[in-house]
């Protein structure tokens, strides 16, 4: 008998539905007895049968057409170990090379599990996951919906696992870390659909928020949470994650809180469900205290155990001297449960720093068994603990996850729910910085770091508004006055915890915090002072035994000398000398009384003090001078020095003597010190010079960079124009010659240093018309704008924006001889290279727009009629469409507007008759209505007032709808919710008033009747209003001081704002008279 041909199956093809009849119609309409039969059948089938593909399809179509539900047949009585026992049998013989039947299978599991409702034995659960975890790494992506849809349908098997109602809370766990790592990330694959992801986020938040279940331990609760929070991160963190809207940032934010202290010794209160972006006071002002939970182990403590732990307190006090830092880890992460009654203790909410009692140091962390839980007494309490700390440590991960995956503007609503803004009466509010200071575990003290520096990195703006300098007002506080204040607070607390870490880990990550926050907060517009204690408590730590605390410590000192360089501030204090006085001033409280526990348990060591190790660096003041000129300043000796030490000096001593510190980090120390504070460091360009020179001849690559970087790409980027065109021309090409060759360095930061001082030369007069240098700078920028390195390509593309810059300044001043110069291939290059740099990140995509804008101006009608520019034309107009009408930042967009009006200023531009011309204008009228961003807003604007010739802005419907657009967006000037923008409010009317005289100068008669109807309503009113104020220069042009430049036109004077009304008005009224003149005639 032969068989029919086989038909390939595809995602698309129709699904098989079995017929009714033949050797099946015997079979007995009871599903227990259908499912008793096919099961007999399936299970006598074996992997070398002869029809066994055949076989498998027409019985699993036969399971998966039957009705097991009971609701619907009560008689149905399968057993479990059946279901088992097939499912398991049925994975053996399943090959996976036999994707149709992979995905019969897995809809065999979804369709029996999830109608007979049963709980499948261990060997079947690994027998099935072992299959399906094989399966979506051999078969091919369009099957993997159908093993999502198995277990994450909306019956899926994990959904009902992992629901929090489930009675088993161990498979509950299990199911959340299958979900959790179904929901990973990995690179190069795509991620979870949507779909399943939101289910999972949705059970994940739901177990977080679920009451632990009555007949739960704490510490399978604790790990269930932990599963939970994992997941959870996953979710955020594989692809971009879109928050709905009403309060789910809120709800997730106030888990994720309470979980940042989830067993913390003396926190126990009453934590809100929501997080709103406001500080009210009803929501998130001071946690109401509740009444502690004594566990049932410690409820009744014996006479004994009491007396015995007060005797391990005092051995631990004899034994505190000797201690070292070669705990493990995990000993040091376990969280201590401080006595709650009298002795020194705070109440159950006091979460206040006190004085250091070595009587309160816990008496289990000097257990020194070699188990890490043998004591049967306090195992159980101590592995509680270590996993609450983990609770802890995963839940500020998920937040850092949060913190990176929310648009910033919305995050800031939020800061006052973690960062504090100035110390209150009372216990103190708990926020993240109480983490930092309080919780006994180094790692969670770490983690509650990277949130703070991921909060505060690139929070410039935000922290800009921040100003204490004015006299304070007695009615009310303003929001500038309290953002000061959370600075100051963080800069309070921060310095506490520099005097207070014993960790080194951590120690680091509290530098590194320091130095986010000193690149970002405005100290031009606080009062000084800030900085000054923190530049005296840090210099110990330059001879920290630990490399990384000294190379972070070189880190923060070089972002206060970077900060609003030069701040008189900081020039005052590197005049000062190496011992002119300890730390003094700045610190809210004394060292004593600001330590916690950690103090009084590592401080005390010789190995935990910042004290240097026999190896470490000397400051310039315990040794010599190494012949730096005595006057120079107290830092820049010490780079030097650094820079200068050989590699035996410089080892740490502990790695033998295999870890130094690198001058590659005192390297641009120097360089700020050099471009910020020149009259301090000058008094040692002679040394400097050496310090470079040494630098390019050490072996070691990662110095070689940051000599080339110092004494070659920045400095001779550094050089005026003037300068440069004193010095001799074979000076002058050495210098070009030596930048040119570095951009094809393999190390990406040196050729990114020298593609930018190429970018600084392209503006010099005296090579800016040289046309091979043009050429030359442009192919060397346009390699680099495709290098692999994104530092490298927003170089380029910087470097590249000023080319183009130039272009269009050598068009204006030498004229057509210069366009005809250049090549017309060279000019296409770069017109394509910087439509596809507009599709990469942001910081190259910003500079990109730039470029376009600047080519679409500078390329003559000869060039745009070619048919080779035809299409790269049109890809850049839709390029800079598309950038204007995304969700990008600001700045991109403002750069996309900025270079559609600076295109619009090409007269050989095709405006009036090419096909994107429509596309262009509609996204600038859409822009200038509906953007949040005042200062986009402005712009568009003034790019719909370039067009010179009515002609340009097309028919009269197309030019009505610009105008009206305009007219609108005059209407709705005042119309924002972020308070910010109000500073630009007056520049926008302004830049609005002039795009509407203008399009009003260049209209014809038959436009009249559409902008007369316009004039007459509503709009019209409003028009005539802020006419007649920009007439009298009433809030026109003057937003402040911050508004000011902001106008995406030149300010106008008030002679010029009337006679170009005065040039409208005649032209209307000529209008006017040529329809009368028509209709009498």
């Amino acid at each position: 008998m032969s068989l029919p041909p086989t038909t390939t199956l595809s995602p698309d093809a129709v699904p098989f539905t079995p017929h009714d009849g033949g050797d099946d119609d015997d079979l007995s309409t009871d599903p227990g007895v259908h499912f008793s039969r096919c099961s007999s059948r399936l299970r006598a089938l074996r992997g070398d049968s002869l029809h066994l593909k055949e076989e498998l399809n027409l019985l699993f179509d036969q399971f998966i057409s039957e009705n097991y539900y009971q609701t619907f047949n009560r008689s149905v009585n399968v057993r479990r170990e059946d279901v088992c026992v097939l499912l398991r049998h049925a994975s053996a013989l399943v090959p996976q090379s036999n994707e149709h039947l992979v995905i019969k299978f897995c809809q065999l599991v979804h369709h029996l599990l999830n109608q007979i409702k049963v709980i499948v034995d261990e060997p079947t659960l690994h027998a099935l996951v072992t299959y399906i975890v094989r399966a979506l790494s051999v078969c091919s992506k369009w099957t993997h919906t159908e093993h999502h849809h198995g277990l994450l349908g909306e019956e899926g098997v994990l959904l009902l696992f992992s629901a929090p109602s489930h009675p088993d809370t161990e498979l509950r766990r299990v199911a959340l870390s299958c979900m959790a790592n179904i929901c990973l990330g990995i690179p190069g694959q795509p991620s979870l659909e949507d779909q399943y992801r939101n289910r999972c986020y949705s059970v994940f938040l739901k177990t977080l928020q679920a009451p632990k279940p009555a007949n739960c331990d704490e510490l399978l609760h604790s790990e269930v949470i932990q599963v939970a929070l994992k997941g959870l991160q996953c979710c955020l963190s594989s692809g971009k994650w879109r928050f709905g809207g009403g309060e789910e940032v809120g709800s997730l934010l106030a888990t994720l809180k309470r979980l940042m202290f989830q067993g913390t010794p003396g926190i126990c209160v009453e934590w809100p469900s929501v997080l709103y972006p406001a500080p009210l006071t009803q929501y998130e002002g001071l946690a109401t205290p509740k009444p502690p939970e004594v566990p049932k182990e410690a409820a009744a403590p014996s006479k004994g155990s009491a007396n015995k732990k007060k005797k391990s307190r005092g051995k631990g006090k004899k034994a505190e001297a000797s201690r070292t830092d070669d705990r493990g880890e995990e000993e040091r992460d376990v969280v201590p449960s401080l006595p709650s009654g009298g002795g020194g203790g705070g109440g159950g909410g006091d979460f206040s720093t006190k004085p250091s009692t070595p009587a309160l140091y816990p008496a289990w962390k000097r257990n020194s068994s070699d188990s890490e839980f043998s004591d049967l007494e306090g195992g159980a309490q101590t592995k509680l603990r270590l996993y609450q700390g983990r609770v802890r440590q995963c839940a500020l991960h998920c937040l850092l996850a949060v913190v990176r995956g929310v648009e910033k503007r919305t995050l800031y609503g939020y800061w006052s729910s973690f960062i504090p803004d100035a110390p209150m009466a009372g216990p103190p509010p708990l926020t993240l910085l109480s983490i930092v200071l309080k919780d006994p575990s180094p790692k969670v003290r770490a983690c509650a770091l990277q949130v703070l520096s991921a909060m505060l990195d690139g929070s410039r703006q935000f922290l800009g508004v921040a100003e204490d300098t004015a006299s304070p007002r007695a009615s009310f506080t303003p929001f500038s006055l309290s953002l000061a204040a959370t600075i100051r607070e963080l800069h309070r607390c921060l310095t506490l915890a520099l005097l207070a870490e014993t960790s080194a880990h951590t120690l680091t990550q509290v530098i590194k915090c320091l130095a986010y926050l000193v690149s970002n907060a405005p100290y031009q517009r606080l009062q000084p002072g800030l900085l000054s204690p923190l530049w005296r408590h840090l210099r110990p730590y330059i001879r920290h035994r630990d490399v990384n605390v000294r190379v972070s410590v070189l880190t923060l000192y070089g972002a206060m000398v970077t900060a609003q360089a030069p701040l008189p501030e900081v020039q005052l204090l590197l005049r000062q000398p190496e011992g002119s006085g300890g730390p003094s001033g700045g610190v809210g409280t004394p060292q004593d009384s600001a330590l916690s526990w950690r103090h009084r348990e590592g401080l005390a060591s010789p190995s935990r003090t910042p004290g240097r190790s026999p190896r470490a660096p000397r400051t310039p003041a315990e040794g010599e001078g190494d012949g730096v000129e005595p006057g120079a300043p107290w830092l820049l000796q010490l780079c030097v020095q650094l820079v200068t030490e050989s590699r035996e000096e410089q080892s740490d001593g502990e790695a033998g003597g295999a870890v130094r510190v690198v001058p590659a980090e005192p390297s641009p120390v120097l360089a700020h010190l050099v471009r910020g504070y020149f009259s301090l460091a000058q008094l040692c360009l002679t040394e400097l010079g050496q310090v470079s020179a040494r630098c390019l001849q050490e072996s070691d690559p990662s110095i070689q960079l940051h000599g080339t970087k110092t004494s070659a790409c920045d400095a001779l980027s550094s050089i005026l124009p003037q300068a440069f065109t004193q010095l001799d021309d074979k000076i002058q090409m050495m210098c070009i010659t030596v930048l040119l060759g570095l951009t094809y360095s393999e190390n990406y930061l040196v050729k990114a240093a020298a593609v930018r001082a190429l970018g600084v030369y392209i503006l010099f007069p005296c090579l800016r018309e040289d046309v091979m240098f043009v050429a030359d700078t442009a192919n060397t920028i346009l390699m680099a704008l495709e290098d692999k390195s994104p530092n490298v390509r927003a170089k380029a593309a910087w470097s590249l924006g000023n080319l183009t810059d130039t272009l269009i300044v050598n068009m204006e001043s030498v004229g057509v001889d210069f366009q005809e110069e250049l090549s017309d291939m060279l000019l296409l290059k770069m017109l394509q290279s910087a439509t596809r740099a507009s599709a990469d990140k942001d910081r190259v995509k910003c500079n990109s727009m730039r470029v376009l804008g600047n080519l679409l101006h500078f390329l003559r009608y000869g060039q745009l009629t070619r048919s080779v520019f035809q299409r790269p034309l049109e890809e850049a107009v839709q390029a800079l469409v598309q950038t204007i009408q995304s969700e990008a930042t600001m700045k991109v967009r403002w750069n996309a507007c900025y270079a559609l009006g600076n295109a619009f200023r090409n007269p050989a531009l095709p405006l009036d008759s090419a096909p994107w011309s429509s596309d262009a204008f509609l996204a600038l009228c859409t822009v200038v209505t509906s953007c949040k961003n005042f200062k986009v807003r402005i712009k568009s604007a003034a790019a719909l007032a370039v067009p010179a010739r009515r002609g340009c802005y097309g028919d009269t419907e197309r030019f009505v709808h610009v105008w009206c657009s305009l007219a609108t967006a005059l209407e709705n000037s005042e119309d924002t919710h972020d308070f910010l923008e109000y500073r630009y409010c007056a520049s926008l009317r302004e830049t609005l008033l002039q795009a509407i005289v203008h399009l009003l100068g260049l209209s014809e008669r038959e436009d009249l009747p559409a902008l007369g109807a316009a004039l007459a309503g509503q709009e019209g009113g409003a028009i005539r209003e802020h006419l007649v104020r920009y007439l009298r220069g009433e809030g026109g042009g003057d937003g402040g001081v911050d508004g000011e430049g902001e106008s995406g036109m030149e300010g106008l004077s008030l002679q010029q704002r009337t006679a170009g009304l005065q040039q409208t008005l005649a032209r209307l009224k000529e209008l006017r008279g040529e329809g009368e003149g028509e209709a009498e005639g």
